[in-house]
């Protein structure tokens, strides 16, 4: 897509959002989702504030400070540079002189933080000159969930990997331990980070091994100051993500359960029924719905999960939402499969990935089952990142 048929494009959801226009916004990249839409590289950084004003008809506007004057030449509109605070104020009271409601990334009662980017002050003094302030939330998935076909290609590829590294992983652990070798959770952490590096892949932060109790935190990361050894009978959550290093590749995100045993426990085997029977429900539901034309809601998705947890009597033990939009953030701006930590009630874009990863967490061990959907643009929902059936075991 274009900037001009980007812009054509926010233009056409502003009027349907009943937006005068959106105000982008940034200082020092707080709004990654302002440098998303930009088309900035992901490494860019400026350091005085700047805004770029879509209206939902005519021609845009850049208002850029002196030292920084050239930000935005490449996109189309009518340029304004400031150098004082006096002279931003002046230049943004013109810019919205007569607007009743604008756009910014903004999300009332912090409703969806993950676009909630702009600053409370900026939003007062928005605010302040009569101005309505909404939230783009609706519209900037558009722009920053849809995948583009590299995109999607880049997708593929690491949840090919993803799935490859950690088949290899289960293996090396179970050798380990048969072997009687000392090893432990930061051992194996450092065995995948070893496999990104071959593979040229790139994390923001290390994958997520977890021992027995520490399974049970969702969020658990392995360092040597905490990590425990692995043993003989151990159950081992293994939780990684990662995206090529390339500029605009994405994520792919995945979670798998194993034991260092022959065999399972009966009590592991029926906690992974339940949750793997959570995943199979949020997904043939999200399948039957993109099939039959249907809009598909966040919060649905994570109602339809927690339903099968609930319903089997784990449900104070499902503490986290059922997915999250992925993209070039491991946490993108898109629709979350959530209805616990916040209500989204957002639509699953065409184009789009997310999580789906129900998990039941009890006090001594935890089971989270996590792949990856993207839908393509015909509406079709493909499985990224491989799917677990069984717990793994040395006889698997």
């Amino acid at each position: 897509m274009t900037k001009q048929e980007k812009i054509k494009k926010v233009q056409t959801l502003l009027q349907e959002e009943h937006f005068d226009g959106w105000l982008l916004y940034d200082f020092m990249r707080n709004n990654p989702i302002c440098y998303n839409f930009l088309e900035f590289p992901e490494n860019t950084i400026f350091r005085r504030r700047f805004f770029y004003w879509i209206p939902a008809e005519g021609e845009p506007m850049k208002l850029v400070h002196a030292i920084e004057s050239h930000i935005l030449d490449e996109w189309p509109g009518i340029k304004k540079v400031y150098f004082s605070w006096q002279s931003l104020h002046k230049e943004m009271a013109v810019l919205l002189q007569g607007k009743k409601k604008v756009a910014m990334e903004y999300s009332p009662k912090n409703e969806i933080p993950y676009v909630s980017k702009v600053d409370a002050g900026t939003v007062e003094w928005i605010r302040s000159l009569g101005v309505e302030v909404g939230s783009s939330a609706n519209f900037v998935p558009y722009f920053t969930a849809v995948l583009d076909d590299a995109q999607k290609e880049s997708l593929i590829r690491v949840g090919k990997h993803l799935d490859f590294i950690v088949n290899e992983t289960w293996q090396w652990i179970f050798y380990t331990i048969k072997k009687g070798d000392f090893l432990t959770e930061h051992d194996v952490q450092q065995k995948i980070l070893s496999e990104f590096e071959k593979r040229n892949l790139f994390t923001d932060s290390p994958p997520n091994v977890s021992v027995n109790r520490h399974s049970s935190d969702p969020h658990y990361q392995p360092s040597q100051k905490t990590s425990l050894p692995i043993s003989m009978g151990d159950f081992i959550l293994i939780d990684m993500w990662a995206k090529e290093k390339a500029p605009r590749s994405v994520y792919a995100d995945i979670t798998r359960v194993g034991i260092a045993a022959n065999q399972p426990k009966e009590e592991h085997v029926k906690v992974f029924k339940i949750v793997r029977k959570a995943q199979i429900a949020a997904t043939e539901f999200i399948k039957e719905r993109f099939a039959a034309h249907t809009q598909v809601l966040g919060f649905e998705v994570d109602d339809v999960a927690r339903k099968v947890i609930v319903d089997a009597g784990y449900g104070q033990y499902f503490i986290h939402r059922t997915g999250h939009n992925i993209g070039e953030e491991l946490h993108g701006s898109g629709a979350h499969m959530d209805n616990l930590e916040t209500h989204d009630v957002r639509p699953i874009l065409p184009g789009s990935c997310f999580s789906i990863e129900p998990g039941i967490y009890l006090q001594d061990f935890g089971i989270r089952l996590e792949y990856d959907l993207y839908v393509d643009l015909q509406r079709q929902v493909h499985i990224i990142g491989g799917v677990q059936e069984k717990i793994m075991s040395f006889e698997n």
